[in-house]
């Protein structure tokens, strides 16, 4: 069968896996925009979490690294702990990584994605075209996958929307839009606490609200981490150097185990950076939980629970975003058939991947991070593109090729 892979996604997942499957002979046809969560998603002047040596997007040949880019582009180089990048350069970081590897890439969207007898599957293009895959690799990223809490939903009657009184952190590049107004950020990562500082940078008045009680809280700069500890890409811990280095293991651990670390490990916290610039700024309130949301007078108003869960007390805004994250959803991924939704094993709305990142639909693979309820945490990460595009490249050519 001479049909090519097609790989749905543009960023560093879509595009690492692409560079591996086309260094492996294998036709491959790539579609989406080079980089789009990261310069439509992310708020403009944020910096990476991740430090250089985990913010490189895997490549099958040497030469393609975060630090190649910048000696390229003739930027100052990003080597150390301490560098951090901002969200600009590692986005042209992307598109040169795409132009040097995927320079075939189809800037075009996948409409639907649906079996073809036992030739593959067939790809419909809005474009109109339609054509045929002998594998497919769905790489898309956090789109489509934003989390709104079931609470906020009273103030959101119609969905998040940067013209309502509620929205999320991922609909916001623009910031100074709240200069002089008061607001709401639901949440307590780095998505949280980055937004509300960029926020209180440009005007706004912000107040953080941390659920479950958890204090607001900020890593440790990399010269204070115990040096006896082993190095991992998130920092010297056993637990991150094992999640890090050893995800094959992982998919065998109990679903209830995996889904818990994926949503806990490097869970809520805040770059070490970022404390000065918070701290001077921003209100945190710690409650216990929010009860519910609703609109007075055209503001949104939010009943939260005292931390010693006595009392309710409401707190209220011109706008509340909800920077709560994402949560993978095989029901929001339209682009794929309805029978192969129905047809795909999952566990809490996640596929179930066994070796290679193959689903349980032959043929079909997901990376990134719908692939960390099955390898963990650190498909959450750019750095996890060195674990996962090799072997999804390596199955595809095993199986298909």
């Amino acid at each position: 069968m001479n049909h090519p892979v097609a790989v749905i996604g543009a960023g560093p997942f879509g595009l690492s896996t692409a560079a591996h499957l086309r260094a492996r002979g294998i036709p491959v046809r790539v579609f989406g925009e080079p980089m789009v969560s990261w310069r439509d998603h992310m708020p403009e002047r944020m910096l990476l979490k991740s430090t250089p040596a985990a913010s490189s997007i895997d490549a099958p040949q040497r030469g393609h690294t975060i630090l190649d880019y910048c000696m390229a582009a003739g930027i100052p180089r990003l080597v150390a702990d301490e560098d951090v990048i901002p969200v600009e350069t590692f986005i042209a970081y992307g598109e040169w990584f795409q132009q040097k590897l995927v320079p075939e890439l189809e800037r075009v969207r996948v409409v639907s994605v649906d079996r073809k007898g036992g030739e593959g599957f067939e790809l419909k293009l809005d474009s109109g075209e339609l054509f045929t895959a002998r594998a497919v690799v769905v790489a898309t990223g956090l789109s489509g996958l934003a989390h709104l809490p079931p609470e906020l939903a009273g103030a959101a009657t119609d969905g998040p929307s940067l013209t309502g009184p509620v929205s999320h952190s991922s609909q916001h590049h623009d910031l100074s839009r709240f200069a002089g107004k008061e607001l709401i950020i639901v949440g307590a990562g780095q998505s949280a606490l980055e937004t509300a500082a960029l926020a209180a940078e440009v005007g706004a008045r912000v107040r953080v609200v941390s659920r479950g009680c958890g204090k607001v809280a900020f890593g440790a700069p990399p010269w204070r981490q115990p040096k006896l500890r082993p190095e991992s890409p998130f920092g010297r811990a056993w637990s991150l150097w094992v999640l890090s280095y050893y995800p094959h293991p992982y998919r065998y651990l109990p679903a209830r185990t995996r889904h818990y670390l994926v949503r806990r490990v490097l869970g809520p916290l805040g770059a070490w950076w970022l404390r000065d610039r918070f701290e001077a700024k921003v209100e945190v309130s710690e409650v216990s939980r929010i009860v519910r949301a609703g609109v007075s007078d055209g503001r949104p108003v939010l009943a939260v629970r005292t931390p010693d869960g006595g009392r309710t007390e409401e707190l209220s805004a011109d706008h509340v975003i909800s920077a709560t994250g994402y949560r993978v959803d095989i029901a929001a991924m339209d682009f794929l058939s309805h029978e192969l939704r129905t047809e795909l094993a999952v566990s809490r709305g996640t596929p179930k991947l066994g070796a290679g990142y193959r689903s349980s639909v032959p043929g079909l693979y997901f990376t990134g991070l719908p692939a960390a309820a099955s390898y963990g945490p650190v498909m959450r990460f750019v750095c996890g593109t060195e674990f996962a595009s090799p072997r999804v490249a390596k199955h595809v050519v095993a199986a298909h090729g």
